[in-house]
């Protein structure tokens, strides 16, 4: 079992110390949220929560992953990055390759892209990007950014995105992990289709197990059970050793975690106390590996 810190939320001057302190303790990653922009008013329902509301206001700390990825890998070695997840259907996806090829090389290849369509609409609009057809738009994006990453001369020619033999450089030196984000039926096939694996928002225990069932069935209906697979998850009803054991047995491979809402430590609160929090967490939980039932 591996786990990620999940960095939401906190304040930004706190960011690259948390990073520090997850690498010393032995974590193996920092999830890195995405937000645009605060709407005073939204025109769908937040999908995530049980009222469609949102669980931060106009005033919470975001930053722009990918520039956050870069500002915690200068000041790391070993502790890899990865967004968690990039709402993919408003940005342009030239643009981005060109920023996530930068972050791989820049990283020394500790960067994981995770990937969503992303769902507000008026983060579509207002970027100037349709929210109709958003789906079939992002496995455009999704094929460009492949293909722009893996090197070379390309072009490609779709419904929604056109254009001749362009080359960025350099290409990253290992191949960038795409993981997929989302609940639904689509973003599940997606995962199984193209993904190096799948990265829940919060979900019960059950319904996570569910969904891994899910995935194995679609994995093997695209003959791609033999491909190394992540399962990435923030489940709201396992804790504690047991807890965490089930949850590597029901086949998560890392745990995206926040020590120190544990301890009852708000996201907004001292630095020093949060790291505190992750160092109690690594002793209890890293230095004595949780292996899967089977694997050990």
């Amino acid at each position: 079992m591996k786990f990620t810190v999940g960095i939401a939320l906190s304040p930004l001057d706190q960011l690259t110390e948390l990073a520090k302190t997850a690498e010393e303790c032995g974590f193996t990653s920092i999830g890195l949220p995405d937000s645009l922009f605060y709407m005073k008013s939204q025109a769908a329902d937040y999908p995530y929560t049980p009222d469609g509301s949102r669980f931060w206001g106009p005033d919470t700390p975001w930053v722009d992953p990918l520039i956050a990825a870069a500002s915690m890998a200068a000041v790391t070695a070993t502790l890899r990055f990865y967004t968690n997840v990039l709402k993919l259907g408003s940005r342009n996806p030239l643009l981005l390759a060109r920023q996530v090829g930068s972050i791989a090389n820049m990283s020394g290849n500790r960067f994981g892209f995770g990937l969503g369509i992303g769902w507000a609409p008026e983060e579509f609009e207002w970027c100037g990007v349709p929210y109709e057809k958003r789906g079939a738009r992002v496995d455009e994006m999704i094929e460009i950014i492949r293909l722009v990453l893996d090197g070379g001369m390309v072009e490609f020619h779709g419904e929604f995105y056109d254009f001749d033999e362009l080359q960025m450089s350099p290409a990253p030196s290992e191949r960038v992990p795409f993981y997929v984000g989302g609940h639904t039926g689509p973003a599940l096939r997606r995962a199984a289709r193209i993904g190096d694996g799948w990265t829940s928002a919060m979900m019960k225990f059950d319904d996570l197990v569910t969904t891994i069932g899910t995935l194995r069935e679609l994995r093997a209906e695209y003959d791609r059970t033999e491909v190394p697979f992540e399962i990435q998850a923030v489940c709201i009803d396992k804790f504690g050793r047991d807890g965490y054991q089930d949850l590597a047995d029901a086949g998560v491979t890392d745990t995206i975690v926040v020590p120190w809402l544990a301890d009852g430590i708000g996201f907004d609160g001292e630095l020093a106390a949060k790291q505190d929090s992750m160092r109690r967490f690594a002793e209890k939980y890293i230095a004595d590996p949780i292996v899967a039932k089977g694997q050990a």
